[in-house]
């Protein structure tokens, strides 16, 4: 039984009694991150030239050496690619991966030295294949099968996680929870979700001393830990974590908002940070323990994390034979290879990857969505280029889910 199938029935069994909604990953890229991948691209300096192919080419998942232009909103070979559209309207698919969402951020003051990040997301409708606009929600996470997502409201950290019906846009189970939660992410089975817990708003922005923008507070978090929720029965169990190293280790911090995940196997939750050792793992309880392999190479700052097949772990940014490239791990050995891409999104299979790509003009912020192959040199356009403005409203970010 899949997570739509589990969803399904305990949605029939429990969505009379519940009340409906009042009024009202992880600003993932927080200062620490944008700092640190600041300085990899800009020490890339320009980008190649590519040469474009502006002639419908059928898009294949292996190597070659020219970028190709697919045919737009066909699908073929599994891929469907929009190259003339960003933000996209109609659905985008690599593989095993569809675009499932996608959201812009914007910078909301709510006093003179405080303001919030706020995402506003446009959710794909699985019967329309059209990205719809949904003010709703503060933080969507969307399950395998891209039918169904996770969804937080407004006023972070809330008391309860919807279950949001992507078809008709309907919330059908609210799961509360007894510790506000301002995260949440579904396991690779679909059948549980981890929702990290703050005491405070982890998208808070504080004043930029001697100007007039507005940051993360650097190294400060209020998370308090996690909690593991039984999707089907909506049953949970929470645990805490301490943040930082402790007494012996002052230097360990995180970001503000830094949320938890699941390993590949969904048996531990795992962390990110942005000093030494880079990740930790913890068991259900909370317990610190030692991470899996493949899970022991991941990166926190890249989102494609593990390949289907367990075989690779997408790495950072490398910019060595290419202007924008980035490193592929193999799992067991961490030995590295190098792939065309400036950031790594999500496996399209277990040899080829999403990725954002920057155009002929190098400019490191004028991107689209790309197909990279390992041992390949082609990249395959599946979007157009976003704004080369950052924070604008043209910047979107991609959320993918399983299909």
């Amino acid at each position: 039984m899949n997570v739509d199938e589990l969803v399904r029935d305990a949605l029939r069994d429990q969505a009379d009694g519940q009340q409906p909604a009042p009024a009202g990953f992880a600003d993932r890229v927080l200062a620490v991150r944008r700092r640190r991948r600041g300085r990899r691209i800009a020490s890339a300096a320009a980008a190649a030239a590519a040469v474009i192919a502006v002639a419908v080419a059928v898009p294949v998942l292996d190597s070659g050496k020219e970028d190709v232009r697919p045919s737009g909103g066909v699908e073929q070979n599994g891929i469907t690619a929009h190259p003339d559209q960003s933000p996209p309207r109609d659905m985008i698919v690599a593989g095993r991966v569809a675009l499932a969402a996608y959201f812009t951020r914007a910078t909301v003051e709510q006093s003179a030295d405080r303001a919030v990040s706020q995402r506003t997301y446009w959710l794909l409708n699985p019967r329309t294949k059209k990205y719809v606009k949904d003010e709703r929600w503060s933080y969507v996470a969307v399950a395998p099968g891209t039918t169904t997502a996770a969804v937080l409201e407004r006023d972070l950290p809330v008391p309860r996680i919807g279950l949001l019906d992507l078809a008709s846009g309907q919330v059908k189970r609210w799961i509360p929870v007894d510790r506000p939660v301002a995260g949440v992410e579904f396991s690779s089975d679909g059948r549980k979700l981890v929702a990290t817990t703050y005491s405070e708003n982890p998208d808070r922005r504080v004043k930029i001393e001697g100007s007039e923008g507005w940051d993360a507070p650097f190294g400060q978090s209020d998370r308090t830990g996690f909690h593991v929720i039984d999707v089907a029965s909506g049953s949970s169990s929470w645990a805490g974590v301490e943040i930082g190293g402790g007494a012996h280790n002052p230097d360990v911090f995180i970001n503000s908002r830094q949320d938890f995940a699941f390993t590949r196997d969904g048996r531990l939750v795992w962390s990110g940070m942005p000093t030494e050792p880079g990740e930790k793992f913890y068991d259900f309880t909370g317990k610190e323990v030692p991470g899996p392999a493949p899970d022991r190479y991941l990166d926190w700052s890249v989102d494609a994390r593990v390949s289907p097949d367990g075989q690779f772990v997408a790495g950072p940014f490398a910019g060595q034979k290419w202007k924008t490239s980035s490193f592929v791990l193999d799992a067991r050995t961490g030995k590295q290879r190098e792939v065309r891409g400036q950031q790594l999104l999500a496996w399209a299979d277990g040899n080829s990857l999403v990725a954002w790509d920057i155009g002929p003009d190098g400019n490191e912020y004028h991107q689209r969505l790309v197909l990279v192959t390992i041992g390949g040199e082609k990249t395959t356009p599946l979007s157009d280029f976003r704004s080369p403005k950052d924070n604008t409203k043209g910047r979107w970010e991609p959320v993918f889910a399983e299909r």
